[in-house]
């Protein structure tokens, strides 16, 4: 567990915080990757503008295979060239890939532990008026149950960059899930970024939040208006989902005794499913899910949605006051 209180922006809880889509960082951090290492290539299903793979397309044209609209062929292509010593990024929404090629990352990918990069673009609801068809909500918990398959969910762009940097490094396969739309900056350069591990982005008593992708945010407004009631609230990024930072989350749990999970994502099978395993076997202690509940997104503005399927601040602190009740 990192303590990363003090490398967050100034601005974390203002309201004219600079914001980007994590999938900038993605963008970013691949051309970074691309840079430090030969071995590095692109895939993409017909979107590179949309996943922000076309930084590394003009810059190693040499090095990017654009697959068009077969995101099945993108796992076995990606596969084939992992298997060729290569270490492939393949990048499209995250409702095609995993979403459309789930048996084609088990098969060629997974069950071999082969080194890919499986990257998730446009996922939860905040991609807004493309409706259901396009907002991933089921894609964590899809890539959570395969064997050998790490699981990372990025808190902002900064974040999404190192991230992106670090999986080009890890041997075996990743799953990166990013967002479409802008959402603020809150780390900095200096904010730790340690795969497998939480980090503490506001230590409390009374109860503990946690969150992972842009929603963090959203959880440190929540936790700063608690505090005006007296409540004292600690606060986890979980940006990797699998492996679960087992020591980091029950060191937390043990002190607050009352646990809130918060993600943009179906609450069956993503992050709150993760924690309660964990907690159900190791320390039983109550809990509240925010996240989708068993039901699909829909055509809207991206912070109108959040807010009607009651993924936003004001959502997170009713459910810490009513697993406190609990505790």
């Amino acid at each position: 567990m990192l303590n990363s209180t003090a490398f967050l922006s100034p601005k974390t809880l203002e309201s004219d915080i600079e914001q980007a889509p994590t999938r900038n960082g993605y963008g970013e951090g691949l051309v970074r990757a691309g840079e430090n290492n030969e071995q590095v290539v692109a895939l993409c299903a017909d979107l590179s503008e949309s996943t922000r793979s076309e930084g590394f397309q003009k810059k190693f044209p040499e090095r990017y295979v654009q697959v068009g609209v077969a995101e099945q062929n993108m796992a076995t292509v990606a596969a084939g060239l992992a298997l060729a010593g290569k270490i492939p990024f393949m990048a499209s929404y995250a409702t095609f890939s995993p979403g459309r090629n789930n048996e084609q990352i088990r098969t060629t990918i997974a069950i071999g532990s082969l080194n890919v990069k499986i990257v998730g673009a446009h996922a939860g609801v905040s991609v807004g008026p493309d409706g259901a068809t396009h907002q991933a909500l089921e894609d964590i918990g899809l890539m959570r149950m395969l064997p050998h398959m790490s699981v990372v969910y990025p808190c902002d762009a900064l974040e999404a960059r190192k991230a992106t940097e670090y999986a080009a490094l890890h041997k075996g396969p990743v799953y990166l899930r990013f967002a479409r739309e802008k959402t603020p900056l809150f780390t900095t350069e200096k904010t730790p970024f340690q795969f497998g591990k939480v980090g503490v982005f506001q230590e409390g008593t009374d109860a503990t939040i946690i969150a992972c992708g842009p929603l963090v945010h959203e959880a440190l407004l929540a936790a700063h208006a608690l505090s005006s009631q007296g409540i004292s609230v600690e606060v986890l990024n979980c940006h990797t989902i699998k492996p679960l930072d087992k020591e980091g989350i029950l060191a937390s749990v043990k002190k607050t005794k009352a646990v809130v999970t918060v993600e943009e994502h179906q609450v069956v099978g993503g992050l709150g499913s993760a924690v309660a395993e964990l907690l159900a076997k190791e320390f039983p202690a109550p809990i509240e899910f925010v996240g989708m509940q068993d039901r699909y997104g829909e055509s809207g503005e991206p912070q109108e949605l959040l807010e009607a399927f009651h993924l936003t601040a004001p959502w997170i602190e009713k459910a810490v006051q009513n697993v406190m009740k609990r505790a």
